[in-house]
């Protein structure tokens, strides 16, 4: 008997003109897809652009321009990846919440006026109880597609989107590692008085008990408290941008690199990617630009090489991406060329699809 999905899969032409509307114009939907894309239209808490809010809907528009065939992974796009629906009720939230938070940041930024006390030191708590409510809508949608036998990933949104979903992750899997791509070490605690702050992600991760290792990658933006804290805690090892740069300008290869930061990782790993983890020139209109970062394809050589490993991914997310002012959808594609791949290698960790013998 011819399943739903074999049936969608032999009407379905790789080759031709993408649909728009569904995620790289794919025909799969919530059940016949084996891969859920959750898409978090959120930035309350963000201190420097706006935007990546409109990062899912951003990826959306840009993800028909992909095409699907990958050389190395036999027929990927028969895996199966949907995206839910952009939630209008957490986008809502965030477009109210976002101004408050925002006039809250200027005020901060003034020195904290005193005549203004009364209207914004309540701000933080109003904040944080939205933050709050996100992160357990998020969890919420992960654990059901989970429960399913779904693979699931996310799609930010700001940085501060994921810990509901590895929260999730954290009931099914009882030890693991989360490898992050990053310009930021996101480690501060509670920044700006915001507890669900984007820039305190993985200070609020590894408050999960079974978050073994945080392995980060790529930090060139940070502060002494986050210094201090990646040195002190032993679950904590740093490859900072500045390191891996000066390395490889004294003769090492990305490959040797790679295989240190893998070595670092245990057997399971959730991957996070920030998009300013990668070379400005990528993703011009993110949030929080640095200068430095990767290229796509290091990045991409490297999770090719952590799955070839034998490592398995459990997870991942593609957070911070945002569309120019100018509706210029440049880091929409970019974005959607990292979520296709990294579907595609979650699919081949997790024996959904399978290298192409060459």
């Amino acid at each position: 008997m011819i399943t739903k999905k074999q049936q969608v899969i032999n009407h379905f032409d790789p080759n031709g003109v993408a649909s728009q509307g569904n995620i790289f114009g794919l025909p799969y939907d919530e059940e016949t897809a084996s891969l859920i894309i959750v898409p978090v239209p959120w930035e309350v808490t963000v201190s420097y652009s706006h935007g990546t809010a409109k990062g899912p809907e951003s990826v959306l528009n840009a993800s028909a321009q992909v095409d699907l065939f990958q050389d190395d992974i036999v027929d990927a796009w028969t895996m199966g990846i949907y995206m839910l629906p952009i939630p209008a009720e957490l986008a809502l939230s965030n477009s109210n919440h976002r101004k408050i938070a925002d006039d809250y940041i200027e005020w901060l930024e003034k020195g904290k006026q005193k005549e203004d006390n009364e209207k914004y030191l309540a701000v933080p708590d109003l904040v944080n109880k939205a933050c709050i409510k996100m992160n357990d809508w998020v969890y919420k949608t992960a654990k059901n597609y989970l429960n399913q036998g779904k693979l699931v990933a996310l799609l930010g949104g700001d940085h501060s989107t994921p810990l509901g979903y590895i929260k999730a992750l954290s009931e099914k899997y009882s030890s693991f590692g989360v490898l992050q791509i990053d310009a930021h070490a996101d480690l501060r605690e509670a920044y700006e008085n915001f507890e669900y702050s984007h820039a305190s992600i993985s200070h609020n991760f590894m408050k999960i008990p079974q978050v073994e290792k945080l392995v980060q990658v790529g930090i060139r933006d940070y502060c002494e408290e986050e210094s201090d804290r990646a040195k002190e805690d032993p679950r904590i090892h740093t490859f900072y941008d500045k390191d891996i740069k000066e390395s490889m300008f004294e003769g090492a290869t990305w490959r040797s690199i790679c295989n240190q930061i893998i070595n670092s990782l245990p057997r399971e790993v959730y991957i996070t990617i920030d998009i300013d983890g990668f070379d400005p020139k990528l993703c011009p209109n993110t949030g929080t630009p640095v200068p430095g970062g990767f290229d796509l394809e290091q990045i991409m050589y490297l999770m090719k090489l952590l799955v070839k490993s034998g490592k398995k991914i459990i997870g991942f997310d593609v957070v911070e991406v945002a569309p120019g002012e100018d509706g210029n959808e440049f880091d929409g594609n970019v974005g959607a060329r990292v979520l296709y791949r990294m579907s595609n290698l979650l699919g081949v960790s997790q024996n959904k699809l399978w290298w192409t013998e060459h």
